[in-house]
């Protein structure tokens, strides 16, 4: 599933976007620019098999173009296995606006993002993301309907992504230590932001011995001096004693270099693509006798918040559709004792077969 590789700019001309859309089962790309506002942004439609393409819009400082249309590539397809995995009526889809989130936003910018987002007629239906705010889709919804997450509907997606988060560790702690209590457990969560902050707060309700890091030392001071949390370093938080290692800032964190240092026995965190390459670091996760609970069925909270939003369902039916998270990751984990199969094999298969099944039902009679 997520084996998008790093795009170097030597890569290009040997693999025209076109060619890695059609690899990848992408459907349509979209470069937006606009120089008047400053805009730079790629908003990917990867399937839309069960329904519109949903995802949110991620702001990120990317070091170059094709840093972000890889980012997008593999955001994108992540979304069509999560929303598939999480029983939704929804395609997967994903933007990027490149840019500094703390610098370089505006109404006027958001706007005409909104008008790129309205030109899909309906294809895709944006929502936050990483370094977005229930204001910049404010804006955005000033120029196109086809947002979620705004103020005084389905609102912040976060504390919905961060209890899906809580209960799927909780599940996979009953299966590795006998009990799903998180008390006295050593949790390390990479990552603070808004899903973070909401994880440590569950985590602390429950007397969890956290650990966290962050990019912002303002953002991390505040957390810490919140809910007691120790504060680590940015690099050593992979080598702390632990017993759960929860990923909640970009991807890729789970590695050739940080599976040498981890001595975790959980991974159950809530950022997207947290395994470099799948395929191998999948296998060594298993072999180590860690286990991984899928990020695209574990963060599924956030989309399930903007699904009741979009259907007019109310936010108990999202509170109780993430706490659901729980026995999909005990499912999971149990196939994957059971075959002896990785646990990220057992849920792509598990969203796969969703997609191709409705997929059969949508054909003309």
């Amino acid at each position: 599933m997520f084996e998008v590789k790093e795009i170097k700019d030597t890569e290009l001309a040997e693999n025209p976007i076109i060619e890695r859309m059609s690899k990848y089962d992408h459907e349509q790309l979209l470069f937006c620019n606009d120089n008047a506002t400053g805009l730079k942004a790629i908003i990917a439609v990867h399937n839309t098999t069960l329904g519109p393409a949903l995802g949110g819009t991620r702001m990120w400082n990317y070091t170059n173009e094709l840093e972000a249309l890889n980012d997008v590539l593999r955001l994108s397809r992540g979304m069509t296995y999560k929303n598939a995995i999480s029983g939704l009526n929804l395609g997967g889809g994903k933007a990027v606006i490149i840019g500094d989130a703390r610098k370089k936003k505006s109404e006027a910018l958001f706007r005409r993002f909104g008008k790129f987002v309205e030109s899909l007629g309906g294809k895709y239906i944006t929502a936050e993301d990483v370094g977005i705010s229930p204001q910049d889709m404010t804006w955005v919804n000033m120029e196109t309907n086809n947002v979620v997450g705004l103020p005084g509907k389905s609102g912040d997606p976060s504390p919905v992504t961060a209890y899906g988060v809580y209960m799927g560790m909780k599940a996979a702690a009953k299966l590795q230590f006998g009990s799903d209590s998180l008390t006295g457990k050593k949790v390390a969560v990479q990552g603070v932001g808004h899903v973070g902050e909401y994880l440590v707060k569950h985590l602390a309700k429950e007397n969890a011995d956290i650990y966290i890091t962050d990019i912002h030392q303002d953002t991390l001071q505040a957390v810490s001096g919140k809910y007691g949390a120790t504060v680590v370093g940015l690099e050593e938080i992979y080598g702390i004693d632990m017993d759960i290692y929860a990923p909640c800032a970009l991807g890729a964190t789970v590695n050739d270099d940080t599976l040498s240092q981890l001595k975790c026995s959980i991974i159950a965190g809530a950022a997207n693509n947290q395994l470099k390459d799948e395929t191998i670091h999948g296998e060594i996760v298993k072999e180590k006798g860690i286990i991984y609970v899928p990020d695209f069925m574990l963060n599924a909270g956030g989309v399930i918040n903007c699904y009741a939003e979009v259907k007019g369902l109310t936010a108990d039916w999202a509170m109780g559709k993430a706490e659901d998270i729980y026995n999909t990751t005990l499912s999971i984990i149990n196939r994957s004792i059971s075959d002896n199969v990785p646990t990220y094999k057992i849920a792509n298969k598990m969203a796969e077969e969703r997609i191709a099944s409705i997929g059969r039902v949508k054909l003309p009679m």
